[in-house]
């Protein structure tokens, strides 16, 4: 699977492996009250080791990098006939609004 490119950040495709058994609901995303997300950083990280990708590059590479490789899972994850997440299906809403019109507040899509 390849994660998205960021156009905005010059990120090229890139492609990750997820490792077998590990289930996009074991990400746990969840929206927190100020409208930040939040994710099990140990299952990145096992997605990381997997796919040869510095972990803490991604982690501080800010929000585009972490949220391209999350949705890009998402993605693949609802292709094979995952179930639906609302806090992932948010952020492609927030992503795709943003694209259109520029930032705006989290969780308000």
């Amino acid at each position: 699977m390849k994660n998205h490119p960021s156009r905005r950040k010059g990120y090229g495709k890139r492609r990750i492996t997820i490792p077998n058994g590990l289930s996009f609901a074991a990400l746990k995303l969840k929206r927190e009250r100020d409208g930040d997300v939040s994710f099990d950083t140990a299952v990145i990280k096992r997605i990381c080791d997997a796919s040869g990708i510095d972990t803490e590059q991604i982690l501080s590479a800010g929000e585009d990098a972490i949220s391209g490789l999350i949705v890009a899972w998402y993605g693949e994850h609802r292709k094979r006939g995952g179930d639906p997440d609302p806090v992932a299906d948010d952020l492609i809403a927030e992503a795709l609004l943003e694209g259109e019109r520029g930032s705006h507040k989290p969780g308000r899509a």
